[in-house]
C-alpha cells in the first residue's frame, strides 16, 4: 500500500496495548539525508478548549507502528500517564 503523509493525517492512531485512542497524526519526523520517517507525532489533547494549553505531544517511533489500514493506525506504544514530581491541577482531580 502506497500512502501519502498527508493521508496519513486523516487516520486515527491507536494503542493496541490498552486500546486507548491516541488522536490523529498531526505531524511527520523525517531524515533528509537519507529520506527515512523517523517518527509520526500526535499533538496532546486540549485542556479547557485550549484555553489553559495543551498536554505533552506524543511521539511515536516508526518502529513502534505495528500496522496501517485504511482508517487507523495501530501501534504498540508505552504511553506514561503521570508525569512524575507533576501535581494534578485542580481539573484533572474534578473530572478524574
Amino acid at each position: 500500500m502506497i500512502t501519502r503523509v498527508n493521508d496519513l493525517r486523516n487516520k486515527e492512531v491507536i494503542n493496541v496495548k490498552d486500546g486507548c485512542k491516541l488522536g490523529y497524526v498531526d505531524d511527520v519526523d523525517i531524515n533528509t539525508c537519507n529520506a527515512e520517517v523517523l517518527s509520526i507525532v500526535v499533538y496532546g489533547r486540549a485542556k479547557l478548549f485550549g484555553l489553559l494549553g495543551r498536554e505533552e505531544d506524543i511521539v511515536i517511533r516508526w518502529g513502534e507502528i505495528e500496522v496501517i489500514g485504511e482508517d487507523t493506525i495501530l501501534v504498540c506504544f508505552e504511553q506514561n500517564h503521570k508525569i512524575p514530581g507533576k501535581k494534578p491541577g485542580f481539573f484533572s482531580r474534578l473530572f478524574s
